[in-house]
């Protein structure tokens, strides 16, 4: 094999929006360095039901909204 070909794989902290934190492995950074979340499960759309208000005012309810009064009798 050739040497120096893969990154350096070392470890990391991870601190999540609330302030939790926790290890693993990764390519990114040095080793020690601790990656702070800006977006993660807890503070994401779609894990924490905000998604569904960009889904009620999107296209779809427009469609609908313009489209309801027209139906096959």
């Amino acid at each position: 094999m050739k040497k120096n070909l893969h990154p350096d794989y070392h470890e990391i902290t991870v601190t999540r929006t609330d302030g939790s934190t926790f290890k693993t492995r990764s390519t990114w950074g040095k080793a020690g360095d601790t990656m702070t979340l800006d977006i993660d499960p807890l503070s994401h759309p779609v894990w924490t039901g905000g998604q569904q208000k960009l889904i009620e005012g999107g296209q779809l309810s427009r469609f609908n909204k313009r489209f309801k009064d027209f139906g096959i009798k």
